[in-house]
């Protein structure tokens, strides 16, 4: 594997009213190959030249643009035109796309943009502009922005950057003859107002793919063995402090609900990593701890899922794999607050020594779980993970999980659920959702839940006998995992797999909760409410 420093900059003027930004990704997947592109911003349209050169080129306007606002445009009237005749000028939704009769036939694409749009249908928006200017010209995209409000014209801008930078992700192949695709090398925004916030894009972007590619990789390929060498060189590389426990030190301290789970792995590499970054001011202004469940594969133990439930587990450790990636958006971005990541790793196999129903397994804080569904795995991985990370007194708790079909039959995969034990904080999280693009819904939380996890021989059932709303049941389980009253947000990543993408994303595995969680962090400031 190797690795690059994921993200640096170098910013010089390179024409008058225009910034250029060279930034560096990464991809850590051994199918991968580094990626440069250069980013340039600048308030200056273009002139006819510049467009002559381009093969392609795509305006974005407001819908309905006014006449003057064609004419600040290199052929924007014969453009407007067209549009007109072709008798789509109304249609105000719908992607026009004409050539021009330069030398070059230049291919010109419009998009209106609506400013009332939801953040995630101006992401989705984004997503279906970059494809169409991709087809054209894969390795460099100019884009031209004409007569937008200065908020609009960069959160379009903001949106545009995501997306290109979610498409130019290079995921792991295996194919024997993969296609050779045109890498991305450059982005130009034209007419564009300043806008600080693409920094953080481009480190959400590098955490998101990093996500994504580790949970695309095959379980023969990310096994807890492979995952956690990935890790330890990216904590070399990202200096985080790292330190594992292995199944001897969980069972020192006495993590058997962990430990039930992989107690049916041929291999006993299973495992809790917990990484560390600390700002370069010392602790900073709090501590954050994120959480995520790092099943590489789930058959489902003894109770062994059928062949369509069992397909597409080896992204049943997408939760690690975000938790990993915004760890590594935050460190690029140098905050100056403390953030602690735990990975659950393991895999939940079937064998003669797999834990099974019935079971009663004591986890580390004491308290005793009766065992009643054996592919409910991932709450008892992350019950010790929780006990660990809260018992460190963390000023905040995020855990990531797939965790259960429920909350996808709940809300479809266009949402993730979330749950907290901070009821005055649900507007907040559902706002960081629809400011993000990544939307999330709450579920109740009500103490008589409970009631379907009594046990008559441990002090609770690991889930309910008849699975009615598991999410909740879940939540319930966690919820008395978190120690000292710690601030806690747990998301049920039900959009962590579509079909087709979702938001800017063009691929059908996510990323889900990255950049949700610096919209949550940063935006929001979480931290300050915790206080």
């Amino acid at each position: 594997i190797t690795l690059i420093p994921a993200l640096f900059w170098i910013v010089k003027a390179s024409a008058p009213g225009m910034i250029e930004a060279t930034l560096t990704r990464q991809n850590i997947s051994e199918n991968s190959n580094m990626n440069d592109i250069q980013i340039r911003q600048g308030t200056q349209l273009p002139d006819k030249k510049l467009i002559d050169r381009a093969p392609s080129v795509l305006f974005v306007t407001p819908v309905s643009p006014a006449v003057k606002v064609w004419r600040s445009l290199p052929y924007g009237e014969r453009v407007r035109e067209r549009r007109r005749r072709s008798g789509r000028a109304g249609q105000n939704n719908d992607i026009f796309s004409t050539d021009l009769s330069n030398e070059r036939g230049t291919q010109v694409l419009h998009v209106p943009f609506n400013p009332q749009s939801s953040s995630f249908e101006c992401l989705g928006r984004a997503r279906e502009a970059i494809a169409k200017l991709a087809e054209s010209d894969p390795s460099e995209y100019l884009i031209v922005l004409g007569g937008l409000a200065e908020d609009d014209n960069r959160r379009v801008a903001e949106a545009l950057v995501a997306a290109a930078l979610a498409r130019a992700a290079t995921l792991p192949s295996f194919k024997s003859k993969p296609k050779k695709a045109a890498r991305l090398k450059r982005i130009r925004l034209m007419g564009a107002q300043t806008n600080d916030r693409l920094a953080r894009t481009q480190a959400e972007a590098n955490g998101n793919a990093l996500a994504r590619e580790l949970s695309v990789l095959p379980p023969n390929d990310l096994t807890p063995t492979t995952y956690r060498k990935r890790v330890e060189v990216l904590a070399k590389q990202y200096g985080w402090s790292m330190n594992f426990l292995d199944q001897k030190t969980l069972k020192r301290r006495g993590a058997g609900a962990f430990l039930a789970v992989v107690q049916g792995s041929p291999v006993p590499d299973a495992g809790i990593v917990h990484l560390s970054y600390r700002p370069k001011s010392g602790r900073g202004r709090g501590r954050v701890a994120l959480v995520g469940k790092g099943i590489c594969y789930d058959t489902g133990g003894v109770n062994v899922k059928p062949n369509k439930f069992m397909l597409g587990m080896h992204e049943d450790m997408q939760g690690s794999a975000v938790a990993l990636g915004t760890l590594l958006a935050l460190t690029e971005l140098e905050v100056d607050f403390s953030v602690d990541c735990w990975l659950a790793i393991a895999m939940n196999h079937i064998g003669s020594r797999a834990y099974q129903p019935n079971d009663v397994v004591k986890a580390a804080d004491g308290t005793t779980i009766e065992v009643i569904h054996t592919d409910a795995e991932g709450r008892m991985v992350l019950a010790d993970t929780l006990t660990f990370a809260s018992k460190r007194n963390p000023s905040v708790i995020i855990d990531y999980a797939t965790l259960t079909g429920a909350c996808v039959y709940s809300l479809g995969k266009s949402y993730s659920g979330v749950f907290s034990n901070q009821d005055d904080w649900m507007n907040l999280l559902i706002e960081a959702g629809r400011d993000s693009g990544e939307r999330v819904w709450p579920f109740p939380q009500d103490e008589d839940y409970d009631r379907a996890l009594e046990s008559s021989v441990a002090d609770i059932r690991q889930c309910s006998v008849d699975g009615e709303a598991d999410h909740i049941m879940a939540a319930r389980f966690l919820r008395r995992f978190v120690k000292n009253d710690t601030p806690w947000v747990h998301i049920d990543l039900a959009a962590s797999s579509r079909r087709g993408g979702l938001a800017h994303i063009p691929t059908d595995t996510t990323g889900f909760g990255v950049r949700y969680t610096l919209e949550l962090l940063l935006s929001k400031d979480l931290l300050a409410r915790t206080v």
